[in-house]
């Protein structure tokens, strides 16, 4: 039961790692993210990323005998997902409370700009409210600019990561003990717990971190730095990694200078070494630059374009994160491949999203023994559409 982007990745991963996935969408027009742009052959690929491996079934909740259907059809799964602000499902009568009282080992998975209680939790929430008021955006970007939201929707995604995360180990414990249970997840929560370092420097120093550009807070030399052709990436982050960019470099004695001896001294003395590095690498070649730091051991990268990752052999080939899928509409389409790696299971996209309602007659005939007749009858009343 969700819609746009928190709840369906997560949905998405659970289809991905080989959970059957049926989205209940609303009549007319289903998930908002069907309409979202870029299209292929008027087909949303964004839509069709998000939604792979799963079948669409179209249920009118606003009626009485739409939220029957849904009562009895709940009983067959073991995880609701849902995005919606919270206290929408209560209204519709079909809150957890409601629902475990009919299926007691049901896993609900609930995930909202807020969670469920508290001060905020009636308030809507996107991804760009999670970065906000989760406190990322004012420590992205660079020093003395805006506020800046992440690329992605960052906030979106860590929440659907947290839900799948909670929805397993709920389900994990079902299994121990028969119950079920309701996960809260909220964008915000996520974003707060991805900060991970930003807010202990906040707690143990009282300082309030600020937007430091691309380096990190707790470790230098691990930042972007300027080649001859483009920018770069080095992650020194010991002194051993360090000894190694020094000697490489043709400047050992940095490695014997007060202000670089240990870790805490180069994260404190950034900004001089910074131009020591730099004043170095703008004479090289970037690609010269990390083929020579792997040889030795020390972490080094380009920074890549979208383009650059839709090509690279270890991304795209080995690691197969784009795969092309046909799909009856749209035709062939590339869409981003499962990250999560098994060894015995196989993880990744087996069937291209569904089209409106698809599989309302599949899953109603399966689940719920419906005959031609019923689904016949359900359609003309528009409680069901397929």
């Amino acid at each position: 039961m969700t819609r746009v982007l928190a709840g369906p990745y997560s949905g998405m991963l659970l289809a991905d790692m080989g959970a059957e996935v049926v989205k209940l969408e609303v009549p007319g027009r289903g998930d908002d993210s069907r309409g979202f742009t870029p299209k292929i052959n008027g087909e949303s690929a964004y839509f069709m990323n998000l939604n792979r491996n799963k079948k669409s079934v179209v249920i009118n909740l606003k009626t009485e005998e739409g939220r029957g259907i849904f009562k009895e059809l709940v009983k067959s799964f073991d995880i609701l997902l849902e995005n919606f602000r919270p206290g929408t499902m209560e209204k519709l009568g079909l809150g957890y409370d409601e629902l475990k009282k009919i299926h007691p080992g049901l896993i609900y998975g609930a995930v909202s700009g807020f969670g469920q209680y508290g001060p905020y939790a009636k308030r809507p929430g996107y991804d760009i409210i999670g970065q906000g008021m989760g406190g990322l955006m004012s420590t992205t970007g660079w020093p003395g600019g805006e506020p800046t939201r992440t690329g992605t929707a960052i906030a979106d995604v860590l929440a659907g990561l947290s839900v799948t995360i909670g929805i397993l180990a709920a389900y994990a414990n079902r299994m121990k003990n028969g119950h079920g249970e309701k996960v809260d997840v909220a964008l915000v929560d996520s974003v707060v717990s991805g900060l991970e370092i930003i807010t202990q420097i906040y707690f143990a120093t009282g300082k309030e971190p600020q937007r430091i550009g691309n380096r990190y807070e707790s470790v230098y030399p691990y930042d972007t730095f300027r080649a001859k052709d483009k920018m770069f990436i080095i992650g020194a982050g010991n002194n051993k990694l360090f000894g190694i960019l020094a000697e490489y470099m043709g400047r050992k004695e940095l490695t014997e200078d007060a202000r670089f001896l240990e870790n805490a001294d180069r994260v404190a003395n950034h900004a001089e070494l910074k131009p020591i590095i730099e004043e170095w690498s703008k004479h090289l070649l970037a690609d010269d630059i990390i083929a020579g730091l792997l040889q030795r051991g020390c972490p080094a990268a380009p920074v890549n374009t979208i383009a650059d990752i839709a090509s690279d052999k270890h991304i795209r080939d080995a690691r197969e994160m784009f795969v092309e899928v046909e799909h009856p509409q749209a035709g062939k389409t590339t869409l981003t491949g499962c990250h999560i790696k098994f060894s015995e299971t196989a993880c990744g996209i087996k069937t291209p999203a569904p089209a409106l309602g698809q599989h309302t007659d599949e899953v109603l005939r399966a689940c719920l023994g419906f005959d031609k007749e019923r689904l016949a009858a359900l359609k003309a009343a528009g409680i069901i559409e397929g």
